[in-house]
């Protein structure tokens, strides 16, 4: 399956601007890591979870339609992802961050698949060197797990660091994208 290497596109959102509720969708996917809540709206994909509880599918309505169609893409792309055959993803991400989180995601998005960097990487590329505490807690704020891959970033030393789904989660997914000592 060739993909292309380009990042999905990022829709820059206002952290505080409201999202009408009418034009979001909802849905729980199963994969081989657990239940995983996605939820799009009409810009694209808003979050990724691991879902708490089986949390059903948003109905479809001709307001929703377009979060409808993200939440499709994702599903597939998260079923080609863990069956090997993905290593991009391509759904459009709606996350809502302040300008210097936004700036990390573009950052782990940058992340190419089977790699992984440390917090003071991401604080260089994104020229605030002296920011790492910053980038560790605009790295935990990731509401789009896997597909903006916060998991790919371990500790300077080569060690696995937190994540918000555990250290096992981390580890298979780092282990998934054969990432060397992993």
């Amino acid at each position: 399956m060739k993909q292309s290497t380009i990042s999905p596109e990022f829709v820059s959102i206002d952290k505080d601007s409201p999202t009408p509720p009418d034009t979001c969708m909802a849905k729980t996917v199963t994969t081989q890591v657990g239940e995983i809540y996605i939820k799009a709206n009409q810009f694209g994909l808003s979050h990724l979870s691991l879902a708490d509880a089986k949390q059903e599918m948003s109905e479809q309505t001709a307001l929703n339609q377009q979060a409808f169609s993200y939440l499709m893409q994702t599903e597939k792309e998260l079923e080609e992802y863990f069956a090997g055959q993905r290593q991009h993803f391509s759904v459009p991400l709606a996350p809502k961050g302040t300008e210097f989180q936004t700036a990390v995601w573009q950052a782990l998005l940058a992340l190419e698949y089977g790699t992984t960097s440390c917090y003071a990487d991401i604080a260089n590329k994104i020229n605030r060197p002296k920011a790492v505490r910053a980038v560790g807690a605009a790295n935990g704020a990731n509401a789009i797990a896997i597909i903006i891959p916060c998991h790919r970033v371990i500790g300077k030393n080569g060690s696995l660091t937190g994540y918000a789904y555990g250290l096992e989660m981390k580890k298979s997914l780092l282990k998934l994208e054969n990432c060397s000592g992993f």
